[in-house]
């Protein structure tokens, strides 16, 4: 039976767990269709955050906690039945990573009726202001991920852009701020063109883009969609820069992109915008750690998430559940939720952890904490999201320009 539904009258965290079964945490996204990539990441935190709890002892008596992957497959239709699935037969389940935006308006309300804990990776700005007690968000929006991309590209000096994405919902949370925040800052969207995914030739886009003379374009599009656009601009007009959505920053993109228009020219032209998080540190050690000891199970090459913040989100996130389970004395989702913004906001007086075992020791030792991970500070709003800074990244890894909220808020 599911944990939460064998206490689901518990209303606090004062339930002692003396179980010591296996735990489950649900990796709820597309592992199949267009945005296939999304599954892997969120396997490459969920695996390593395991690895760091099994290695600490475990949460209370329990000394295993696994991933289960749950494929969403990035469509609404098909992500309600897996959700309720997920959710009815597993054993254990103690809480979910994910919906991403392809699917969460469809399933966060399942999710949430479910009692059940998500952190999701739903960019969608409906969610900025929610009432879903059971959601979580520790990465920025997308609409806040378009407006940084505004600022980057007028601070670069580009007065002319040409906003080009799919026609995915995912791909569409952030053409609403790209385009007014680069209006906002005196710059001229002079096309905004949506592509059909997956199409063998899209000449006609094409042309209206390379008509439209761009000095700038603002991206995202699945894997093969963009490589065939950026194929035929190059062929038929020429490459301009290129500034990337968050979900561009994934190796089956820069692989596909760069097969079609070369690595020298995919480094030259593209720069992509994430959440930012820090490089060092004692989190940064901790995560690296675990990620190395799981190096063989995540999706390879494995060395693509050393530095990839949304493994990192989603390693923070599974930290987090574990340490408010931790402090409940409990693993039930509705007796541990409450603590989790306690952890992670802290409070006065409460002692900064860095890692589970870090965490688990301080509150066996009746400390109160405040767990500061490999994506740096979180700090949870009344709508259960947690803001953050952007940085600029190239095809290689390599990182740029950080932008903070109040660089950001600029394009608003």
């Amino acid at each position: 039976m599911l944990a939460s539904f064998a206490a689901a009258g518990i209303a606090s965290g004062s339930s002692v767990d003396t179980g010591t079964a296996a735990l489950t945490i649900g990796v709820f996204n597309p592992f199949s269709g267009p945005d296939a990539s999304f599954g892997p990441e969120q396997m490459a935190g969920c695996l390593p955050a395991a690895a760091a709890i099994e290695a600490a002892g475990g949460i209370l008596k329990h000394k295993t906690l696994n991933c289960k992957a749950s494929d969403s497959r990035g469509d609404p239709a098909d992500a309600v039945p897996a959700a309720s699935q997920l959710i009815a037969t597993t054993s254990n389940l103690v809480g979910i990573l994910g919906p991403s935006s392809d699917e969460a308006s469809a399933t966060v309300p399942i999710f949430n009726r479910s009692k059940m804990p998500m952190f999701a990776d739903t960019g969608q700005a409906i969610f900025d202001k929610n009432s879903y007690h059971y959601y979580f968000r520790i990465q920025p929006a997308d609409d806040a991920g378009g407006y940084a991309m505004a600022v980057y590209a007028k601070d670069k000096g580009y007065k002319r852009a040409v906003a080009v994405f799919g026609n995915d919902i995912g791909a569409q949370g952030t053409l609403p701020t790209v385009t007014a925040g680069f209006k906002h800052l005196g710059g001229k969207i002079a096309l905004s063109e949506t592509l059909p995914l997956d199409q063998s030739s899209y000449r006609s886009e094409v042309e209206a883009v390379a008509a439209a003379k761009p000095d700038v374009i603002f991206m995202e599009a699945d894997p093969q969609t963009s490589a065939t656009f950026f194929a035929e601009l190059q062929q038929l007009y020429h490459l301009v820069p290129i500034v990337g959505t968050t979900a561009t920053i994934q190796s089956p993109w820069f692989s596909a992109v760069r097969g079609a228009i070369g690595a020298k020219n995919l480094k030259k032209y593209y720069v992509g915008t994430q959440p930012y998080a820090p490089t060092k540190g004692p989190a940064i050690v901790a995560w690296t750690k675990a990620l190395r000891s799981v190096w063989t199970k995540v999706s390879q090459p494995a060395s693509q998430w050393i530095t990839n913040t949304y493994p990192e989100s989603n390693y923070d996130s599974v930290i987090l559940m574990a340490l408010a389970m931790q402090a409940a004395k409990s693993t039930t989702p509705s007796a541990y939720i409450r603590f989790i913004v306690k952890v992670a906001n802290g409070s006065p007086g409460a002692v900064v952890v860095h890692s589970f075992a870090q965490g688990k020791k301080e509150l066996l030792a009746g400390k109160e904490i405040k767990y500061v991970g490999a994506t740096g500070e979180i700090h949870f709003d009344r709508s259960n999201n947690s803001p953050g800074l952007f940085e600029m990244v190239s095809s290689d890894g390599q990182r740029g320009a950080v932008l903070s909220a109040a660089q950001v808020n600029l394009a608003k």
